[in-house]
């Protein structure tokens, strides 16, 4: 395989937003173990968040990468606002714009590497099939979508756009796709619809541990044809590299007990209003819980320029929990929190990112989902693995979520006997999740024959 490998070029075509970036830069990393040369596109802009940001990896894993930036028309950044009570990222609008420019200048650089090796296998997000498309004139390369999101969310979002119920019996009603995604989101994702079926094949960041039921349906011949499908997950890696200088989270997670500590953080397409940010502190300092805070506006288009929100908490909350509680108000290493021992819950959008990492740490979740696949997302973590809890039901979303509910919640998960046996089935479930990474495990296998399959 070593062989053939040296003469295949992977190319990485992410969406420009900070969750997809993420993943297909994990999964350049993985794919470079097996010898193959890795190629990542996209604007200096985002390449450089890319590589900045880097979660679960090291600067050397990076540094086999090879970064290629193409040109973008400029864009402003959408400016905070602090009152919205909107949840729709329209922080990302930005990178819609931006990777509608992008297909002559992928298809010139995917045309000129294609004379030096022996096949390309282009790697994208599903929303940027559009970009893509015209791989089908180059007569050695093919192109392989792969997929951010649960497979979940994946089947609930399709069979509710057919019109017909969810094909699986659950315990509850799924929460409502109303609210979950603005038109201009819904006419975005349009667009790829049709360049998509150009695709060879499909690849999942998820595992059949936790999906099967549903990667059985979704990759059905009715639903995809003879493609085939691989599901590789989870990419982050289960042994996260050593740092010689640990940020200052980090230490302070030294000091505290196994599982004693909640981490809050709602990733990058969600920015809370002032009076959510007060009831939120109230919550968190009401339930004596210790906890890491990751208090950061929403992504703009440009995380390098421009102003940021600096968001205001109660008079002396900082003061008043230290020793149990710190805000973290930067960049914060997600997983190296969630893989921490002291680390015992996380109270999360439920961002599939975020999702599979917490239960590959064997971390339970307090799921407050805000938009987009987060609800179907918290109801798979929530009602089907039992591994979180519900911080507020979606049809309840049009209201701000109370101190004392955030309280109960905390200590429901963190300091109860429900919370503990929630606790005991997500780090089995981690273990499992883990384990299935490993040589031999189920995951690692569908990766190889992946590998094989592009290098054959």
């Amino acid at each position: 395989m070593a062989e053939e490998a040296a003469q295949v070029s992977v190319v990485m075509v992410p969406f420009p937003a900070q969750g997809h970036l993420n993943q297909l830069m994990q999964l350049s990393c993985l794919l470079f173990k097996y010898g193959l040369q890795v190629h990542y596109i996209g604007s200096s802009i985002h390449n450089r968040q890319a590589r900045v940001r880097v979660n679960g990896l090291n600067s050397r894993h990076v540094s086999n990468i090879h970064f290629h930036d193409i040109p973008i028309p400029a864009f402003e950044s959408p400016s905070p606002n602090p009152d919205s009570s909107s949840k729709f990222p329209v922080q990302l609008q930005p990178a819609w714009d931006a990777s509608l420019s992008q297909r002559q200048p992928v298809f010139e650089f995917l045309r000129e590497i294609a004379k030096k090796s022996k096949r390309v296998i282009v790697i994208h997000d599903p929303l940027m099939a559009l970009v893509v498309q015209d791989v089908v004139s180059i007569p050695n390369a093919e192109s392989y979508v792969f997929n951010c999101i649960s497979v979940f969310s994946q089947v609930a979002f399709i069979w509710d756009g057919m019109g017909k119920e969810f094909p699986f019996e659950l315990s509850k009603e799924l929460p409502s796709f109303e609210g979950c995604v603005s038109d201009d989101i819904m006419n975005f994702a349009a667009l790829q619809s049709e360049p998509l079926e150009y695709r060879a094949g499909n690849i999942f960041n998820t595992c059949r541990l936790i999906e099967q039921p549903y990667l059985d349906l979704l990759t059905g011949k009715e639903i995809i044809g003879d493609r085939k499908s691989w599901a590789i997950g989870p990419i982050i890696p289960a042994m996260l590299p050593s740092r010689d200088n640990p940020p200052k989270c980090l230490e302070w997670l030294d000091q505290q007990e196994p599982n004693s500590v909640i981490y809050v953080s709602f990733g990058t397409t969600t920015s809370l209003s002032d009076e959510e940010i007060k009831e939120l502190a109230s919550g968190l300092e009401q339930s004596k819980q210790k906890f890491i805070w990751v208090l950061r506006d929403a992504d703009k288009g440009d995380i390098f320029t421009g102003e940021v929100r600096g968001a205001i908490l109660p008079k002396g909350f900082e003061e008043r929990v230290e020793g149990f509680g710190i805000v973290v108000r930067h960049w914060a290493p997600q997983p190296e929190i969630l893989a921490h021992p002291a680390t015992g819950g996380f109270m999360s959008h439920c961002g599939w990112n975020s999702c599979i990492e917490s239960v590959t740490m064997g971390v339970p979740i307090a799921a407050w989902p805000m938009h987009s696949d987060q609800p179907t997302n918290g109801f798979l973590i929530s009602e089907i693995l039992k591994v979180g809890i519900v911080v507020r039901e979606w049809d309840q979303r049009g209201e701000v979520v109370k101190a004392s509910t955030i309280e109960n919640v905390v200590r429901r998960l963190m300091a109860s006997e429900d919370g503990e046996e929630i606790r005991k089935r997500a780090e089995e479930l981690g273990a499992a999740m883990r384990r299935a990474t490993e040589e031999g495990g189920v995951s690692r296998l569908e990766l190889d024959s992946f590998v094989a399959h592009i290098t054959r």
